[in-house]
C-alpha cells in the first residue's frame, strides 16, 4: 500500500495482489479486501508519520474536548459562509477607484475552511478528526474515516478553486464571468466539505 499525503486530503492506493494454489485456483485477491482493512492500514501509516513529524503548538495542547469544541464551531462557520455567500465572497471599497465597485473575492473562502489562520477553528481539521478517531464505535468507523477523507479532499479543493478565481480576470480570455465560475465551483466544494464535517460531528455525538 503507498500513502500520498497531501494538506488537507490524505490519499491511498492499494496495488492488486492474488495468490494462487497449486491447482491455480484463487485463494486470496488483496483488490478483495474489506475497506475497513484498508482504513485501519492507512490510519496506522498516518498515526506513525504524525509520530515522526514536528507538532505544531496548538496540535501539541490538543484535547478531545477542544477537538470537539473547534469541529463545532467551524462547521457553523461554514454555514454561515453558504447562508450567506454573496455577502462572504463580495468585498467594496477595496481601492480609491470610484469605477471599480464591488468584486468578487475568494479570501473568506479561505479563511472559513481554515488555510489562513492557525487559530481558526478548522486549521488542520483533517487531523483533528483523525485525532480523535478512538471515540467512534467500530460500527461506525468506515463511514467515519470516509467522512474524515472526503472533507480534506472536499475543503482542499475548495480553497485551490477560490484561489484560482482570483485570477479568472488576469488570464487570457477571462474576465468577471470566469471569476463568477471558479467561485460558484467553490461553494459547491464547500457544501460538500460542510457535509461531510456534519456527518462526522454526528457520529462523534456532537450537538450543532
Amino acid at each position: 500500500m503507498m500513502l500520498v499525503s497531501l494538506r488537507g486530503s490524505i490519499a491511498f492506493t492499494t496495488p492488486s495482489i492474488s495468490t494462487k494454489s497449486s491447482t491455480g485456483s484463487v485463494l486470496f485477491s488483496h483488490s478483495q479486501t474489506s475497506r475497513r482493512n484498508v482504513l485501519h492500514k492507512s490510519a496506522a501509516a498516518i498515526l506513525t508519520a504524525s509520530m515522526t513529524g514536528v507538532l505544531l503548538p496548538l496540535e501539541a495542547n490538543a484535547t478531545p474536548q477542544t477537538d470537539k469544541d473547534n469541529l463545532v464551531k467551524g462547521y457553523k462557520r461554514l454555514k454561515y459562509l453558504l447562508d450567506n455567500w454573496e455577502t462572504e465572497t463580495t468585498i467594496c471599497g477595496r481601492t480609491d477607484n470610484p469605477y471599480i465597485g464591488c468584486e468578487r473575492t475568494p479570501e473568506k473562502v479561505m479563511e472559513y475552511l481554515g488555510f489562513k489562520s492557525m487559530n481558526d477553528p478548522l486549521f488542520r481539521a483533517d487531523k483533528t478528526l483523525f485525532r480523535l478517531r478512538n471515540l467512534v464505535s467500530s460500527d461506525d468507523e468506515d463511514q467515519y474515516m470516509e467522512a474524515m477523507e472526503s472533507y480534506g479532499e472536499m475543503s482542499e479543493a475548495a480553497s485551490n478553486t477560490a484561489f484560482i478565481s482570483s485570477w479568472g480576470e488576469s488570464n487570457p480570455g477571462g474576465g468577471k464571468d470566469r471569476i463568477d465560475l471558479f467561485i460558484e465551483r467553490s461553494r459547491k466544494q464547500v457544501e460538500s466539505a460542510k457535509d461531510n464535517l456534519g456527518t462526522a460531528i454526528k457520529i462523534l455525538g456532537l450537538q450543532v
